[in-house]
């Protein structure tokens, strides 16, 4: 994927947030949405982070499902992404630790019954940290 369109798909993420954060009828209402959002948010910050370094194989893909997987397995995928080894990447092992808990209970906010407030703001957190980190 070229840098423009993970810049596009990032402005949308952002929109979102946005939209969520100031609708007076809060963020529960966005939670599904959001939950979409921020999972998607995640890997592009990523994916263009890992383009940007100039490390990230031609045609290769983040798969957001491998950061439900056991660590050890999410790194060997990564790794097969990447033309460096993960250990010289910058910030990478931080970023993979935020990514997770982005994702955790991604499905269960997307898909079930509504979460509260507080769970929803500390995912955008985490989505505005793992952006400080790799921007």
């Amino acid at each position: 994927m070229r840098m423009e369109k993970h810049e596009e798909a990032l402005k949308e993420v952002e929109d979102e947030i946005a939209s969520a954060l100031k609708d007076n009828r809060g963020l529960i209402s966005h939670q599904r949405r959001l939950a979409f959002a921020l999972s998607l948010g995640a890997i592009n910050l990523l994916e263009l982070y890992l383009r940007k370094s100039q490390i990230m194989k031609e045609g290769a893909k983040i798969n957001h499902r491998w950061f439900k997987r056991k660590k050890e397995t999410l790194l060997k995928h990564i790794e097969q992404q990447i033309t460096a080894p993960l250990e010289t990447v910058l910030h990478l092992q931080e970023a993979i630790d935020i990514i997770i808990l982005i994702e955790e209970k991604r499905d269960e906010l997307a898909y079930g019954s509504p979460a509260t407030e507080e769970l929803l703001q500390e995912k955008i957190n985490l989505y505005f940290k793992l952006k400080g980190i790799l921007s």
